[in-house]
């Protein structure tokens, strides 16, 4: 079959090689290596920045001891470096005419990024400065109460604080980082009234905890580091957060309740009004039972002990029954920890004492008949 036509050449991929111009090479290259360039350079100057302010506040806190605030700061290191490198990376990209502005996603990320970072830094400063006041309110103070006192409050306020913080973070990103949002964020602030009274209602019980977290925390009627029994548990206040309140009980489990339980029920303190405390232990004995003996054994055992702080004791008789009597040892400690271990050993010391030297005194179950009552004449 006869061809028709002239045979046009075929291009092969290493002749369009071989045509490129140098001019069209030198751009893409130009085009690849300057981003890495300033985005290597950004990242270098960054890191140097931070490494010479964590030097210069460790040499602050070197110099001076009576403050903690310089050794601290050193914790915003890390978000300090990411704000200062995010922050950096858009300057660079409009000074060095990177075309930033084209890649809106780019460009919406370093924004993000920015934002976070700055409220990220805020809460690390706030955090180091409140630590910092509470130290020094520490040194200063003997009083163990008021310093927890402190402690609740201060916490309570950095957790108001973080939240604050990270909603206004988060709804400048959202209006200055996506303006398509904008007209969303207007809409909502018009029924800004509607949208309140519902969310009320949904968030009822979340709002209770939060004032309720409020009126604790500046009520005074519960601190960290507070002796509680709740629930039939004792424990330890050991954090009070906006909503919930955790207590460490004395086998290291974790109690956690809603902050609102302290303002609607009952519970003991025993921190309350001083950590001096007074303990007590019940025993069950036989009418039989030496009573001023064991009363004098109990002086003789608390003038031994280290953990009764010698303000007061008793043993008597509160209570008795058709086979056995209720007898009360009471003994004053220096803090809720020395009284529970008092309270065990008294008791343990007690009847070990009764069993060595009057086993008659312990209760028993009579297995013989009852004495016949006598007739009359």
């Amino acid at each position: 079959m006869e061809r028709k036509g002239p045979i046009l050449p075929v291009s092969l991929a290493g002749d369009d090689l071989a045509t490129c111009r140098p001019e069209e090479l030198t751009q893409d290259m130009d085009d690849v290596l300057r981003p890495l360039l300033v985005i290597s350079g950004t990242i270098t100057l960054t890191l140097l920045i931070g490494w010479l302010i964590d030097r210069m506040l460790r040499m602050a806190d070197a110099r001076d001891s009576d403050t903690r605030i310089w050794g601290l700061l050193r914790r915003c290191q890390l978000p300090l470096q990411v704000l200062l490198a995010s922050a950096a990376m858009q300057i660079t990209y409009d000074v060095f005419d990177l075309e930033l502005r084209r890649n809106d996603v780019l460009h919406s990320v370093l924004a993000t990024v920015t934002i976070a970072s700055a409220a990220w830094l805020a809460i690390r400063a706030a955090g180091a400065f409140a630590e910092n006041v509470l130290s020094r309110y520490a040194a200063r103070t003997d009083d163990e109460a008021r310093v927890r006192q402190f402690h609740t409050q201060l916490a309570m306020l950095r957790r108001v604080v973080t939240s604050i913080l990270a909603v206004v973070a988060a709804a400048v990103a959202i209006l200055l980082v996506f303006p398509s949002l904008r007209a969303l964020g207007t809409s909502m602030l018009a029924s800004a009234g509607v949208i309140g009274i519902i969310a009320g209602v949904a968030a009822q019980s979340m709002l209770g905890n939060l004032f309720a977290g409020l009126q604790v925390a500046f009520g005074d009627s519960v601190k960290i580091g507070d002796t509680v029994v709740v629930e039939g548990e004792w424990g330890t206040v050991e954090e009070i957060s906006l909503a919930f309140l955790t207590i460490r009980i004395w086998d290291d489990r974790r109690l956690t309740m809603p902050v609102s339980y302290f303002n609607s029920r009952p519970y003991e303190n025993w921190s309350r009004g001083g950590p001096e405390i007074t303990g007590t232990v019940f025993l069950q004995l036989d009418h039989s039972t030496p009573i001023p003996e064991l009363r004098k054994h109990l002086q003789r055992f608390l003038l031994g002990r280290k953990d009764w702080d010698g303000r007061t004791w008793s043993l008597v008789i509160t209570d008795t029954t058709a086979s056995t009597i209720e007898v009360r040892a009471a003994m004053s400690a220096r803090d809720a920890g020395d009284v529970w271990t008092l309270r065990c050993a008294v008791r343990e010391e007690l009847i070990a004492w009764l069993r060595d030297n009057h086993p008659y005194a312990l209760p028993h179950i009579a297995t013989t008949p009852a004495a016949p009552r006598p007739t009359t004449p």
